[in-house]
């Protein structure tokens, strides 16, 4: 089963799904327990596949931690917190968090492009 935790205690994941604004980019970074890697890679792929059919997926990248690291980040733009609220919230999708193993921690965020002049664009 996969457990939440939290990067930021002041702006709990749920919170951020309220309302509606997008394009957003859920940023989520899973530790795996030692030796189930493979098994929660499993997991998320077939998440994945899930979140894939919904219509709100826009992209999705996984990143693996390098020289034995036990971490994934998956990385996934989706056009809004509504479309990423929808799908997340299904009873199809509460019975995938199942498939992780045991001890497996998820700490996922939400974030929107950020305009810093002369550096990068933003979404407003």
């Amino acid at each position: 089963m996969l457990n939440f935790g939290s990067l930021d205690e002041s702006t709990q994941f749920l919170d951020q799904q309220e309302g509606n604004t997008g394009p957003v980019t859920i940023i989520n970074t899973f530790v795996a327990p030692e030796g189930k890697e493979d098994e929660v890679l499993a997991a998320w792929t077939d998440d994945s596949a899930y979140m894939m059919k919904t219509g709100g997926l826009l992209s999705v990248q996984l990143y693996r931690g390098i020289a034995g690291s036990r971490l994934f980040t998956n990385v996934a733009v989706w056009k809004s917190t509504e479309h990423l609220r929808t799908a997340f919230h299904t009873p199809e999708f509460a019975s995938h968090l199942d498939h992780y193993p045991a001890g497996t921690v998820a700490y996922p965020h939400l974030y929107q492009k950020f305009a810093v002049e002369g550096v990068c664009e933003g979404e407003q």
